[in-house]
């Protein structure tokens, strides 16, 4: 059982009107899908956001720096391969788009190995086929979406009518004073029983920066608890993290951004966030996943992963400290990652929930003729 062919492919995909978040604009999604092949003809296919550019780095990293490790080998040795690609790459990388285009790879090789089962990826990993607990994320700067906190409320509404109870928005991008406006909208908005949690995408340079915002978000909201601030500093301040955790009232969370285990172990260390945001595309692949999911689970912390609801779904059934999974509908023009996917394998859900494909793999078939339309550099 022999690994004989990697493909990757690089495709671009305009967002639907121009959006802000605290610290880029946003245009364009770029991912990297890449297909793994068997000596029997066989397919497992990962993938992974590259950025809102970079696939071509990180196309080229699967093709010149990875496959070569890869070809010819035990397509069941994914541990293996993956500790192999790893030091192989060294050099190179370590971080960056060489470990997304390794993620990318290693979805691959469990989507096969789960297909050549002919199970789900949640039931070959152990897992359960329960609906697993999902929210609506979104709340970015959408200037054409009119004033910022009758924008937000709207959103609240179309969240709740498609089933959510529970929500995510963006600070950091207008003074403190207006996202606290902002945040007591969403908080009106949502009512009793859900719950607002708040992404800052690394906005604030201090930690004090970042305790006098999240104690005006506090006050905004009232006696409506926020449900935890998200990535407030830096990735790279991960002490400076862990002295605000032991500062503020929320719970931090943290992740989306950090790769491999040791950056984690980092995280861990610093008692830097209560929740772990780890990305499988961005993190190492589902391999490395399981890994920080399973430490953080020793430590108490909880799983919430960034994006990719479609993957995810399958690995929080798979694990014990699941608390949530990012769901961003489709209709927001987000996250348009399910572009590329026949509708009818889109990810399906309701009443604050995603459920788990039955289909073996990770369940999803890409559209053809939407790869074709979005592929760049082709």
């Amino acid at each position: 059982m022999t690994i004989t062919n990697i493909t990757a492919r690089a495709v671009g995909i305009p967002v639907d009107t121009p959006t802000r978040m605290s610290n880029r604009d946003l245009s364009t999604r770029h991912y990297v899908l890449v297909d793994v092949t068997d000596h029997n003809g066989r397919t497992g296919t990962g993938y992974t956001y590259a950025g809102t550019a970079g696939a071509f780095i990180t196309k080229a990293a699967v093709d010149d720096l990875l496959a070569p490790v890869y070809l010819g080998a035990d397509e069941d040795d994914i541990h293996g391969l993956w500790g192999r690609a790893y030091q192989e790459t060294l050099l190179a990388g370590r971080r960056g788009a060489v470990i997304r285009a390794l993620s990318a790879i290693d979805i691959a090789l469990w989507d096969l190995k789960a297909k050549r089962a002919g199970q789900p990826l949640a039931r070959l990993l152990g897992g359960s086929m329960a609906p697993q607990p999902a929210y609506a994320s979104g709340g970015y700067y959408r200037p054409g979406d009119g004033e910022w906190c009758a924008a937000v409320a709207k959103e609240i509404a179309f969240n709740t009518a498609q089933g959510f109870t529970d929500h995510k928005i963006k600070v950091g991008g207008l003074s403190v004073a207006e996202d606290a406006e902002r945040v007591g909208a969403a908080i009106a908005a949502i009512g009793r029983g859900g719950r607002l949690a708040l992404d800052a995408n690394n906005a604030y340079h201090t930690v004090r920066e970042a305790q006098t915002a999240i104690e005006a978000f506090e006050r905004a909201a009232g006696d409506s608890p926020l449900w935890w601030f998200e990535e407030p500093l830096s990735p790279e301040a991960i002490t400076g993290h862990g002295e605000l955790a032991a500062r503020i009232r929320t719970p931090v969370a943290t992740g989306e951004i950090h790769q491999t285990r040791w950056e984690f172990r980092s995280l861990i260390e610093a008692r830097a966030a209560a929740v772990f945001q780890a990305d499988a595309g961005v993190v190492g692949g589902v391999s490395e996943w399981l890994r920080v999911a399973h430490t953080a689970d020793s430590f108490g912390l909880q799983m919430a992963p960034h994006w990719h609801a479609n993957l995810h779904v399958h690995l929080t059934a798979a694990v014990t400290n699941t608390l949530v999974v990012e769901f961003f509908a489709l209709e927001k023009g987000i996250y348009n990652f399910e572009l590329l996917i026949t509708p009818s394998t889109r990810i399906r859900y309701g009443d604050n929930q995603l459920f788990v494909p039955d289909r073996p793999g990770l369940g999803l078939d890409f559209d053809p003729d939407a790869v074709a339309k979005f592929e760049i550099g082709a």
